[in-house]
C-alpha cells in the first residue's frame, strides 16, 4: 500500500480556450478528510475529475492508490458529481438497488441506515424529490461504498443551511477513516471546517496553499475562511 493515496506530478489540464490547471503537484495522505477550496473556475472540479479518471491531464501524471488514474480505477474511487446524474423514473429504493448492482463494494445495509438518517422516502420517485433531497440521495450513494477514496464535488450544494450540520455529522459517522479518505470541493468552508483535517487552497489553476486545519487554528490563530482569503491574495 502506497503512503499517499493520490499523487499529482506537474499536472496541466487544458480545455478549449481555457487553462484549468497549471503545473500542479501535490500528494494526499490516507485516512483524512480533505477540502479543496477556492473561487469558481479555480480548478477544484477538474482535480476531482482527473482523480476519478473522467478526464486526462494534458501534461503530467495522476496516480491513485499507486495506479495511473483512469476508468479502470472505478473500484478504488466513489465519485459524487456536482451534476444531477440520477435516473428520474427510479424510486429512491430502486436507485439504491441499481447502484448496488453497479459496484461490488456497495453496502446495502449501510445504505438503509443512511436512508433512515436522511429521512428519505424509499418509494418516492427521484423526479419528485426536492433538490435538497436529491443531494441527500447522492451523498447516501457515495457513503455506501467501501471504496478507499471518496470524491465529493460540492456535496452541500442545494441543501438547506439548517440541515447542513446534521449532514456533515452523518458524513463523518458513516466513514471509516481507517480505510477511507475523503476529498471534497466546497464553498461552505466555515460549515465543513470542524470536520476537516487538511485543506488545499486553489486559485487560477494553481495551488495557493496546503495546510493542516489544526495548524491554521492553533499556530496561525485564524479561521479557515481567513486563511483561504490570505492565500488567494498572494
Amino acid at each position: 500500500m502506497t503512503e499517499h493515496i493520490v499523487s499529482f506530478s506537474q499536472v496541466t489540464k487544458r480545455y478549449p480556450g481555457k487553462l484549468a490547471l497549471n503545473n500542479v503537484s501535490f500528494q494526499l495522505p490516507r485516512g483524512r478528510i480533505i477540502a479543496l477550496v477556492g473561487p469558481n473556475g479555480s480548478g477544484k472540479s477538474t482535480i476531482l475529475k482527473l482523480i476519478a479518471g473522467l478526464v486526462r491531464p494534458s501534461r503530467g501524471s495522476v496516480t491513485v492508490c499507486g495506479k495511473k488514474a483512469g476508468r479502470r480505477i472505478a473500484g478504488e474511487v466513489a465519485y459524487l458529481s456536482e451534476l444531477d446524474a440520477l435516473y428520474p423514473f427510479f424510486t429512491v429504493e430502486e436507485t439504491i438497488k441499481f447502484n448496488a448492482g453497479l459496484f461490488a463494494d456497495f453496502e446495502h445495509q449501510k445504505a438503509q441506515e443512511i436512508l433512515h438518517f436522511m429521512h428519505l422516502e424509499p418509494d418516492k420517485k427521484v423526479r419528485h424529490l426536492s433538490k435538497g433531497n436529491r443531494g441527500r440521495l447522492k451523498i447516501l450513494l457515495t457513503l455506501s461504498r467501501r471504496a478507499p477514496l471518496l470524491l465529493l464535488d460540492e456535496p452541500l450544494a442545494g441543501l438547506d443551511p439548517l440541515v447542513r450540520d446534521s449532514i456533515i455529522k452523518s458524513m463523518i459517522s458513516y466513514l471509516d477513516l481507517r480505510e477511507q479518505t475523503v476529498l471534497m470541493s466546497t464553498h461552505e468552508v466555515s460549515e465543513v471546517e470542524p470536520a476537516l483535517d487538511l485543506v488545499i487552497s486553489l486559485g487560477n489553476g494553481q495551488i495557493k496553499g496546503m495546510e493542516e486545519v489544526e495548524k491554521i487554528r492553533e499556530q496561525y490563530g485564524c479561521s479557515l475562511v481567513d486563511w483561504m482569503k490570505e492565500t488567494l491574495a498572494k
